[in-house]
């Protein structure tokens, strides 16, 4: 009869064992482990983020290939994609880096003011609450300023590679890159977002 007792004993001391980091966690600790939960999709608004203006590039560069003498197109093609990959290898680590730093500032100051401990532990086990609901409502805006931040800091270093990445595909093409036609405003290799009023109204 002891067996079924010692092994039910042990059972809630390793229950116990198991909770009580949890439990014991300040609010702080708390921010910190569900920013890192959001850390994949941080991840992934900066690669897209980082690969928007190399899209619209590309899918402008399609666009022209035909004005390409045909025997020469692969090799356009294939120069136009290592180029892409450049620029994917240099700038989409850093904005992922970056935005994995700013994170904290940004979601987990919104997490500390809108949460007391006892909702962030709900959110951290992700049980169907109210509380899930009103951060699914908080997220979009934080993933917004997330982003206009993270494209103020990193302008000044991401726009030259877009301006030479642009360049390089125009060489192939045989064109004059838009953002050196002379026309204001008309460079297509500027980082999207905080382009102005008319670009990012606010409410």
């Amino acid at each position: 009869m002891k067996t079924p007792f010692r092994s039910m004993a042990a059972a809630l001391l390793l229950l116990s064992l198991t909770a009580a980091p949890v439990l014991a966690q300040s609010k702080k600790e708390l921010v910190n482990r569900i920013v890192l939960l959001q850390q994949p999709g941080v991840e992934a608004m900066a690669r897209g983020l980082a690969e928007q203006p190399a899209v619209q590039l590309s899918m402008q560069a399609r666009q022209l290939i035909q004005n390409v003498p045909a025997e020469k197109r692969d090799a356009v093609v294939k120069a136009i994609d290592a180029d892409l990959k450049k620029y994917a290898d240099e700038a989409v680590p850093l904005l992922r880096d970056r935005a994995v730093k700013l994170a904290p500032s940004v979601i987990g100051t919104e997490l500390d003011s809108n949460f007391n401990e006892d909702e962030l532990k709900q959110l951290i086990n992700w049980f169907e609450s109210p509380v899930i609901k009103r951060f699914q409502q908080l997220a979009p805006g934080m993933q917004r300023t997330l982003s206009e931040k993270l494209v103020n800091e990193t302008r000044t270093q991401i726009e030259p590679k877009l301006s030479v990445l642009e360049a390089a595909m125009a060489k192939q093409l045989g064109v004059t890159p838009a953002s050196a036609a002379g026309a204001p405003g008309s460079a297509p290799a500027a980082m999207p977002g905080n382009r102005g009023a008319s670009d990012n109204p606010r409410k």
